[in-house]
């Protein structure tokens, strides 16, 4: 189990829904996932999202899983 104050980065999915608004999900601590109104806002609340994900980790005594997740862009002829 790593320190209280250890950084990690994890990747962070953001996805536009179809009413403008966005949903945030990490792929590499399940069940962690927030929305906002604007991409700025999502960002802000899934950084506590994962805060509050890895207290309670931690509060339950479990390991925080390591960032895995990787993403890259694929060009496709569309």
């Amino acid at each position: 189990m790593g320190a209280a104050n250890e950084h990690r980065k994890y990747l962070v999915v953001i996805e536009r829904a179809a009413d403008g608004s966005y949903s945030a999900y990490v792929p590499d601590l399940p069940g962690c996932a927030s929305c906002g109104e604007t991409v700025e806002d999502v960002r802000q609340s899934v950084r506590e999202a994962i805060a509050l994900h890895v207290e309670g980790l931690r509060s339950e005594g479990l390991d925080v899983p390591e960032p895995q997740s990787t993403s890259d862009y694929v060009a496709a002829a569309v």
